[in-house]
């Protein structure tokens, strides 16, 4: 098995990959479906989908782990202002669970227009309810809480190292905190474990005051917060292989790094080995792509209603490391789209080529028709922290090669396992037979140097 290395942001070094057991346990964080998810966070889970299709390139096995938080995400990550489902309920006149249940679908749509391998398991939010009270007992019990008015809090000073991940000083985390403070809070760094429901309560999409989403607790009546969530669901779901836990940048000096702090405290032991953060999807000015804006692209509006393969984002998603910013434009998109067109092309090209020499059955390629040396460079760049735009250069140093046909064929449809662009399902469809029979025509055409009446009947099979 080869190596492969990725760049940890716990220790900002780039470390060979060790799993924990035999089945590697792979955590990401997922939606908040209170909305369409964006482009921006389509990238963070195109990558995450790169980082386990490696893994399983590599022959490692997989359990895949995705939160969807359907509760407890409220609008201030400083757990201020209104719960983000409860308020798109009230946006759009439906129940919360209602909302959740819409955008939960919307959100799985879409990971099937980018081929994105669904996760081994969804986790609710709001089934681990117990699962999370418990955890909140133990850290009470551990004596890290405390309680305001609003909620059960984790006393950030308790716990060592609560910047060993975001690596910044204390201060600074605390200054980034003061934004929205809870002035009953002891630090600014402290957050909510369990929240309250009560009379007048921001979070609620009725005018009463009533939250549609509380449950009962040793506490009182309320809801988790939103860290806790993916602590416990992690516990739960991988509770002897906690490898690699992904997500976005924005969620290093925040949520992530509340995350390690109540898991490790609960636990005494590491809390993850590997930390991977995606870098965001930037729009014109360098701005972040942000649901908050209520001007944010999604596959459907950016895509799909101007009659473009989703798969052309993806594609564009790949010719940029996911740790560096990813500009978006239309004509950046157009590049993309051109480019896969091309690639698209080629594979198309080459399959219309073998069945038509009978080298091989592109349905039943054979594994030896894969080229070692090709697997070796593409290999050298996905498991070097998953340089897709080196692993793209090698997949046209392939097609430029004096490799055979069918070699070529298998050895783009192999490394498509790692890209997922659907290469092996783009053989060429059956011509109409309207069609054909403008070719025959244009053939004609040429053998008598009739070029005008050819280039006329080229136009018009361009346009059919």
């Amino acid at each position: 098995m080869k190596k492969i290395y990725l760049q940890n942001t716990l220790t900002r070094q780039k470390e060979e990959f060790k799993a924990v057991a035999d089945v590697v346990g792979l955590y990401t964080c997922g939606p908040t479906v209170y909305d369409y998810a964006h482009l921006g966070n389509l990238r963070a889970y195109l990558f995450e989908d790169i980082l386990k299709r490696v893994l399983l390139y590599n022959g490692y096995q997989v359990r895949h782990v995705m939160n969807i938080t359907d509760v407890g995400h409220l609008v201030g990550d400083g757990d201020t202002g209104q719960d983000k489902l409860e308020k798109g309920a009230a946006r759009e006149g439906k129940t919360a669970w209602e909302i959740a249940e819409f955008y939960t679908a919307a959100f799985k749509k879409d990971l099937v227009l980018l081929n994105i391998i669904e996760p081994s398991i969804y986790t609710k939010a709001t089934d681990y309810i117990q699962q999370q009270i418990d955890l909140a007992k133990t850290l009470e019990e551990k004596g890290f809480t405390y309680k305001t008015s609003d909620g059960i809090y984790f006393d950030t000073s308790k716990f060592p190292d609560y910047n060993k991940l975001s690596h910044l000083d204390l201060e600074t985390l605390r200054e980034g905190a003061r934004v929205e403070i809870n002035e009953e809070k002891k630090n600014p760094t402290d957050f909510a474990l369990w929240k309250f429901s009560v009379i007048g309560d921001p979070s609620a999409s009725s005018g009463q005051g009533k939250r549609q989403m509380e449950w009962d607790s040793p506490w009182g009546v309320g809801f988790p917060g939103w860290h806790l969530e993916c602590s416990a669901m992690s516990m739960a779901e991988l509770p002897n292989n906690q490898d690699i836990h992904c997500g976005g940048t924005d969620h290093i000096n925040v949520h992530h790094t509340n995350e390690i702090a109540q898991s490790e405290a609960a636990t005494g032991k590491k809390f993850f080995n590997y930390w991977l953060h995606g870098a965001f999807l930037n729009i014109a000015g360098g701005k972040k792509m942000a649901k908050s804006s209520g001007d944010f692209l999604t596959l459907e509006n950016a895509l799909i209603k101007k009659n473009v393969n989703p798969l052309v984002y993806r594609f564009a998603a790949l010719q940029t490391h996911y740790r560096k910013p990813m500009e978006y434009s239309e004509e950046a998109m157009k590049n993309a789209e051109n480019g896969l067109n091309n690639l698209v092309g080629k594979v198309r090209n080459l399959m219309f080529k073998v069945e038509k020499d009978a080298q091989s059955s592109i349905t039943n390629y054979e594994l030896q028709n894969v080229d070692n040396e090709f697997k070796e460079k593409f290999l050298e760049a996905i498991n070097d922290d998953l340089n897709t735009p080196q692993a793209l250069a090698v997949v046209q140093e392939v097609l430029k090669s004096e490799l055979s046909k069918v070699d070529k064929l298998a050895t783009i449809l192999d490394f498509d396992k790692v890209l997922g662009l659907d290469l092996d399902k783009q053989k060429e469809k059956p011509l109409p037979q309207e069609v054909i029979a403008l070719v025959e025509k244009r053939k004609i055409a040429r053998a008598t140097k009739d070029w005008v009446e050819s280039d006329r009947l080229r136009d018009e099979i361009n346009k059919m």
